[in-house]
């Protein structure tokens, strides 16, 4: 089995996690910036390629009532560019920043002064659903 790479895609920031060999649990990897996007989208690649990953998971932040809405709509956009070289799926990340605020306030640490913290959680709570539906 593969690894599979999750991505949580925001405005400002991308948080990645990765799947283990046994596709079991997913640990967080880094945060990166968006823009310059080139750049985003290359360092993307080149961690999918160091750890021979065919798969992408991308959050897509559906509204409650589960329409797409602009900022789905933003990460459906930027996802599409991985495409033509990776298996790409969505899933449904709906509450995963609150999860992941929650989950670190309870490990005591300071997110709200690290916003790349609760982006990398969620890029993992993302992957975990995924991996766990299979």
């Amino acid at each position: 089995m593969d690894k599979i790479l999750g991505l949580d895609i925001g405005k400002k920031r991308i948080g990645i996690a990765m799947s283990d060999i046994m596709g079991l649990i997913a640990h967080p990897v880094e945060t990166i910036d968006r823009e310059p996007e080139t750049k985003a989208i290359a360092k993307i690649k080149q961690i999918c390629k160091d750890n021979n990953i065919k798969k992408i998971v991308a959050g897509l932040p559906k509204n409650m009532n589960n329409t797409i809405g602009e900022q789905a709509q933003d990460c459906i956009n930027f996802a599409k560019k991985f495409e033509d070289e990776f298996e790409l799926v969505f899933e449904d990340e709906r509450l995963t920043s609150r999860q992941a605020e929650y989950i670190l306030s309870q490990t005591g640490r300071k997110y709200t002064k690290d916003k790349k913290l609760v982006d990398l959680k969620s890029a993992c709570i993302i992957l975990q659903q995924f991996l766990d539906r299979k």
